[in-house]
């Protein structure tokens, strides 16, 4: 977590030297070499103190926007999420606490999802609940297979 450093300054020139200096063209290719790491994680990875999640998460969208792969960031969206909220995979049972984790993964991710994909991401959270995924499935990246059915990638 930052106290309040991350928003001092231009966040996203700080982001972009702290790529080059280790070796990384885009925040993209970044997050790819770290796949399923939440993104508080990825912030912590490029300043422990100045770099927030939510700005490697709009620093994301951007790339993902500008190289017309939004779907599939919004796939890492949700492995992002998934793996914070629930790090041992889907549960095998549903008690109050593995529901309240759940809910939390799919809260964020229909929350940062870009206001274009919400019912997108509405159908692809029923689809999930309507026929859940085996006990511990892991989704390891955006081009997990179950992702990838709930949410194509769209024609061009």
């Amino acid at each position: 977590m930052t106290d309040g450093r991350s928003w001092n300054g231009n966040w996203k020139v700080r982001i972009h030297e702290r790529l080059q200096e280790r070796g990384f063209k885009s925040l993209t290719a970044f997050a790819e070499a770290h796949p399923a790491m939440p993104f508080v994680e990825l912030a912590e990875e490029l300043g422990k103190d100045d770099v927030a999640g939510v700005q490697v998460l709009r620093g994301l969208l951007a790339e993902a926007e500008r190289s017309k792969q939004v779907t599939r960031f919004v796939r890492d969206v949700f492995v992002r999420h998934f793996a914070y909220s629930l790090p041992r995979g889907w549960p095998s049972e549903m008690d109050d606490q593995s529901r309240f984790q759940l809910a939390k993964a799919l809260a964020y991710w229909s929350t940062d999802a870009p206001d274009t994909y919400e019912q997108r991401v509405e159908r692809a959270i029923r689809a999930l609940r309507a026929n859940p995924p085996p006990p511990g499935w892991r989704p390891l990246g955006p081009d997990d297979e179950l992702l990838l059915t709930l949410l194509p990638d769209e024609e061009a």
